[in-house]
């Protein structure tokens, strides 16, 4: 096993957890609507990748958050004054299918909503690039849920994300993501936004949102609180090894976030992470040693599965503070 997460950062991530548990509108012109398009099965086999079932075969506790139902940390949640097990809260999540908006702006998305502990508040979750309907990133989002908030997780490549058995080379990525606008892109996560705020915010639900994503979606979080400046519209990110990022972004974001990455990603330096946790107000880096590019979604190993854990239970206590407390 490896030893404890180091930080090269200033923040270390020991540091962002806390010893408590952490459970427990300003519409635009444009118009939006949603339709359900009926419940969605919890996909049965959490993570496809082949490579990551061999690294977990024998390993009792991967094999249980790889193949059984979705691993939930031990600590409990604080539910109307009782407190219930992770094991309650996770089997009543709900689960379905959406479209936003209508005609050539609609967004499909799906929407993981906390039943038993629900705390009414709403998080985007936005996806890396093997898009919305991957397992890894679902397995996350409803891990999320499991604390109790309402995730949204958006088709942000209109139904064509990188597949994961396509040869990742520069080339090829360019070509793919020429074909995704980033007009389009921050479009559509801007509907989703409008959705979440009439949906939680205007209703009376929720008085704040959240916005948690990796790898591209990362990229469009540190977008989308730069844009989200003056709506306010959301009250804390948390950031995954982003990339490609702009770090003049960060002097426009209000929000507090939490950025997270290892110091041997590729794709997402320490720099970028620490210019940013310097220009934008409020914000903390975790940086992990000897972890590369989406350690956190997708561990490959039982050490990475050790710090994905660690740094989920960051986000969670960062998300608690900033939405809940």
């Amino acid at each position: 096993m490896a030893p404890a997460p180091a930080a090269v950062a200033a923040a270390s991530p020991a540091a962002l957890l806390r010893s408590s548990s952490p459970r427990s509108r300003r519409p635009q012109s444009r118009a939006c609507s949603f339709r359900c398009a009926g419940p969605s099965a919890r996909p049965s086999t959490l993570v496809s990748s082949s490579l990551l079932k061999s690294c977990c075969a024998g390993h009792p506790r991967i094999r249980q958050l790889y193949y059984g139902r979705p691993h939930c940390s031990q600590q409990q949640a604080e539910v109307a004054g009782s407190t219930v097990d992770d094991d309650g809260a996770c089997e009543l999540v709900s689960g379905s299918d959406l479209v936003i908006c209508e005609g050539d702006d609609s967004v499909s998305a799906y929407l993981f909503k906390a039943v038993k502990n629900n705390n009414g508040t709403g998080i985007l979750l936005l996806s890396d690039i093997f898009g919305f309907e991957d397992s890894a990133t679902r397995d996350f989002a409803y891990r999320v849920a499991c604390n109790g908030y309402n995730v949204l997780v958006p088709d942000l490549f209109r139904g064509n994300p990188w597949k994961l058995n396509v040869p990742f080379d520069g080339d090829s990525i360019q070509q793919w993501l020429a074909g995704h606008a980033p007009g389009r892109v921050s479009g559509d996560i801007d509907a989703c936004t409008r959705w979440l705020v009439d949906e939680f915010k205007a209703a009376g639900l929720s008085k704040k949102l959240g916005v948690v994503g990796f790898c591209y979606g990362g990229g469009r979080l540190v977008e989308t609180l730069a844009r989200d400046a003056d709506d306010n519209c959301f009250s804390a990110g948390v950031c995954f090894y982003g990339c490609p990022m702009d770090a003049s972004l960060g002097d426009r974001i209000a929000a507090p976030v939490l950025f997270v990455c290892g110091d041997g990603d590729p794709y997402c330096s320490v720099e970028m992470v620490q210019e940013l946790e310097r220009r934008a107000r409020g914000a903390r880096a975790a940086v992990y040693a000897g972890r590369g590019h989406g350690f956190a979604h997708r561990p490959q190993s039982v050490e990475e599965d050790a710090d994905a854990e660690h740094a989920f239970n960051a986000m969670r206590g960062w998300l608690h503070d900033h939405l809940l407390a």
